[in-house]
């Protein structure tokens, strides 16, 4: 039997609430700067990806040719080090364990620095197609703005800012998880006791 302000006279359980929806819970709004963070990493992945075409066409007109081999070994080692670079953007947490220095933003800005002098380290001569060199000017110049950047806000220790938030963002992912399970079982339970009266 139910009173008027709806407490369960009989079963003695109090009032009762109507469930909470897992729909009400407020969402919080993406982080502006994690999301700059990301699509930095994507913009300077991309130009990693750039260096590695670069050297790739650089290495085999340095062996076909037969003109410079030591180049060719050259870009062969720049290749490898794009590689590392395009791998290290997307902070994968098996390779991160490995490179704990490119964790950090000045770690990975000097990387990404090396790369780009070793993309632009042998200038053109004559024989060589101007539509390559140019393409070693593009990818070098902006794999070098990019490397600075990421020099300068590892000094200035944005790094650890974007991580300590990313951290955040991670904890109130797990927090709003558990609190829909939560309310997941609570309504289950409360549904029990429902069939279980009836």
């Amino acid at each position: 039997m139910s009173t008027s302000n709806g407490a369960d006279v009989e079963s003695g359980l109090g009032p009762r609430t109507p469930p909470v929806s897992s729909t009400t819970t407020p969402r919080a709004r993406p982080d502006a700067f994690l999301i700059c963070c990301r699509c930095f990493r994507v913009v300077t992945a991309l130009t990693a990806l750039l260096c590695i075409v670069v050297n790739v066409f650089s290495a085999i007109q340095s062996f076909t040719d037969g003109s410079d081999v030591f180049d060719g070994i050259f870009r062969c080692y720049a290749i490898g080090i794009g590689v590392i670079v395009v791998v290290v953007e997307t902070e994968w947490e098996f390779v991160m364990k490995f490179w704990k220095v490119l964790e950090y933003w000045a770690g990975r800005g000097m990387l990404q620095i090396f790369l780009a002098v070793m993309t632009r380290a042998f200038p053109g001569n004559s024989s060589t197609r101007k539509d390559l060199v140019l393409l070693e000017d593009i990818a070098s110049y902006m794999l070098l703005a990019c490397g600075g950047i990421y020099l300068i806000s590892g000094i200035l220790c944005i790094g650890f800012l974007k991580r300590s938030r990313q951290n955040k963002e991670i904890s109130r992912e797990q927090a709003a998880k558990d609190l829909e399970d939560l309310e997941r079982r609570r309504e289950e339970l409360e549904r029990g006791l429902i069939e279980r009266r009836d």
